[in-house]
């Protein structure tokens, strides 16, 4: 039996497990840059995961969208189809914290992200430098490193840039993002497209409203104004209007706000949901 997780190996590996016989197991973790900007590559990716999907026993998505698109396209069958929420998280791990400050004091907006373009770095900074002229108390924090092999990196020169004017603070990275996002108030990520982001899991798990797009992959993780506000893809102004309307919240109603989105992890992404899942299906397979 074969379990596959990233792009590379949900094709080659499972090419491979075709050739040898071996049934497999496929996670469709999100699709990426090939299927956000349409071109040459898109086309190309598209064929390997007809070409290569055909024979896995299972193939699990991280959000409908995702899976809609496979079967729309031709790329898989129903009958080979399964939905998971996300990769799921640890709730005991990310346990959660209670709120640091009052709302009287600064508030801090933190983005946990590889630092590309196509996770909304610069609409972050964009929303961010509007928000400070009216909340300058406020502050704003990015969280993840700068993915140089990757032609949407976001320049080091830029994230400096934004540092010197007084938009944000750069953490760097970290083993261990439970610190920083304990420190914050709120979880923005505005990113373009997700298979299920493991971030806004971990944030909500620790009882932290949440801020991010009506795109695929993360909408899911967000009742609109329950446990945190959806803002549209690629739209700074609108996603300084949530930060905005977050901001107008007092604190007992951010608290709430993050106690819903804790209640929603427990139930609906805890990692042992997808354990289960996945035990059920190697059983069915072997027999």
């Amino acid at each position: 039996m074969a379990l596959h997780f990233t792009p590379k190996a949900n094709i080659y590996g499972s090419l491979a497990a075709r050739l040898t016989r071996v049934p497999c197991i496929n996670n469709i973790a999100g699709l990426g840059t090939a299927f956000i900007h349409d071109g040459p590559l898109t086309r190309i990716v598209r064929a390997l995961y007809t070409l290569s999907q055909k024979s896995c026993r299972r193939i699990f998505f991280q959000n409908p969208d995702d899976r809609a698109l496979f079967l729309d396209r031709g790329l898989a069958r129903p009958e080979q189809t399964d939905l998971l929420p996300g990769s799921g998280v640890d709730t005991e791990r990310f346990a959660s914290v209670p709120a640091q400050r009052g709302d009287t004091e600064c508030v801090v907006f933190l983005l946990i992200a590889r630092l590309i373009w196509d996770k909304g770095v610069g609409e972050f900074a964009d929303a961010a430098r509007q928000v400070l002229a009216e909340y300058p108390q406020a502050r704003f924090q990015l969280l993840g490193f700068v993915d140089d092999n990757n032609p949407r990196a976001v320049p080091e020169e830029q994230i400096r840039s934004w540092e010197e004017e007084g938009t944000l603070t750069w953490l760097g990275r970290s083993d261990d993002v439970r610190p920083h996002i304990a420190s914050a108030d709120c979880v923005v990520l505005p990113s373009y497209r997700e298979g299920t982001p493991k971030s806004l899991l971990e944030a909500a798990s620790m009882g932290k409203p949440l801020i991010t797009t009506n795109a695929v992959g993360c909408r899911q993780t967000v009742e609109d104004g329950v446990n945190g506000f959806l803002c549209r893809p690629r739209d700074a102004q609108d996603l300084a209007a949530k930060m905005h309307a977050f901001l107008a919240l007092p604190t007992d109603e951010r608290e709430q706000m993050g106690q819903r989105g804790r209640e929603k992890m427990v139930r609906e992404f805890d990692e042992r949901i997808v354990l289960d899942t996945y035990l059920a299906a190697i059983r069915e397979i072997v027999g």
